[in-house]
């Protein structure tokens, strides 16, 4: 199975975030585009320990994304690295990220459901 990330179903779009995914087998394979200053740690509150519970594996194709873990360590995934983000963890960007990932689908799903929620407009 193979698709472009141009012919992936999207999962949002709201203003200048773009992400892309589907279900292949077990998995999620997703294409995210965060622009400069996105902040996941807002959009998190409210899931166990206001961290994302799915874990996560890719590649940063261009810009960069920082990470916090649940017990408070940093690190940057920058263009050209390949990564793996367990469990507990938020995210946020300095200058914008795109990159390619890959998690448990049925752990994935929850965490999505409650972003796309945060991201709704308000009625």
């Amino acid at each position: 199975m193979r698709k472009t990330a141009n012919d992936m179903t999207t999962e949002l779009e709201v203003g200048d975030i773009h992400t892309k995914g589907e279900d292949w087998g077990e998995q999620c394979v997703r294409h995210i585009d965060l622009p400069a200053g996105a902040d996941l740690r807002p959009l998190l509150k409210g899931l166990p320990g206001d961290h994302c519970s799915c874990p996560h594996w890719g590649y940063v194709l261009e810009g960069s994304i920082n990470i916090q873990y649940a017990d408070g360590t940093t690190d940057v995934n920058r263009a050209g690295d390949l990564y793996y983000w367990p469990g507990g963890h938020t995210a946020w960007t300095d200058d914008g990220v795109v990159f390619v990932e890959f998690s448990p689908a049925d752990e994935i799903r929850p965490v999505l459901e409650h972003l796309g929620a945060q991201l709704a407009p308000s009625t």
